[in-house]
């Protein structure tokens, strides 16, 4: 089941399948969080079960915090925090009661360390973590597993539909990302971490190993990153 706002773009993916006829579009929009739940019956509805929800919906940002306006922190923690966590919890229910079931999470390494002038962004992937940690160790009994997945630098348009400071697209495309892991060995990586059942992932190039670095000293990774040319 393919899900996300735009229905015409959807409709493409779905005829790039070898069996078209086995995809089922859903359209939703996960600022609009009140709608989710019924999304998420109608779901359960089409197939009669869900077994894994791949939480990839996400927003960022680029832009210094003594400019940015309240109403951008507000968008990305709507979008990338409460939107997932709202069709999360719509779909816990059938989760339990299945006593087998799978979250994935699209992350960011951003969400296990931060970087400047993405602190809206940063702020809800931290934020994600620690949702998914409680839910996690809350419905272990229940069979339910979480995989946190944690891309660094990917070569995708993220960049360019990032907000700035008052809320524009930024329209425009960095060096980091352009040179970032390519798609198709990152959903492979993804994928191979899902069927391991991994609780996170952290893929990228370089910049995975800042996780590691963190762990070491908090001052370190400070360090690395006011030296990268990370903007």
């Amino acid at each position: 089941m393919l899900s996300a706002r735009r229905n015409t773009e959807l409709e493409k993916v779905k005829t790039l399948r070898k069996q078209p006829e086995q995809v089922s579009v859903l359209t939703l929009d996960l600022a609009e969080t009140k709608t989710l739940a019924a999304i998420a019956e109608t779901a359960i509805s089409i197939y009669g079960t869900v077994d894994i929800l791949v939480n990839n919906g996400s927003i960022s940002q680029r832009s210094p915090i003594i400019e940015t306006s309240i109403d951008v922190d507000r968008k990305l923690m709507e979008i990338d925090y409460l939107g997932t966590v709202a069709i999360s919890k719509a779909l816990l229910p059938h989760f339990v009661k299945k006593q087998s079931s799978h979250y994935v999470v699209v992350s960011s390494l951003m969400g296990k360390f931060s970087s400047p002038l993405r602190s809206a962004y940063c702020g809800a992937k931290h934020a994600l973590h620690g949702f998914f940690d409680a839910l996690r160790l809350e419905h272990d009994k229940d069979n339910v597993k979480v995989t946190m997945i944690c891309p660094g630098f990917i070569n995708t348009n993220v960049a360019r539909n990032a907000l700035t400071a008052d809320g524009s697209k930024q329209d425009d495309q960095d060096d980091m990302t352009e040179n970032g892991l390519d798609v198709d060995v990152f959903v492979q990586k993804m994928i191979t971490a899902i069927r391991k059942e991994k609780f996170e992932a952290y893929i990228g190039k370089f910049e995975k190993f800042g996780v590691f670095m963190k762990r070491l000293s908090t001052r370190l990774i400070h360090k690395l990153v006011m030296r990268s040319k990370v903007r």
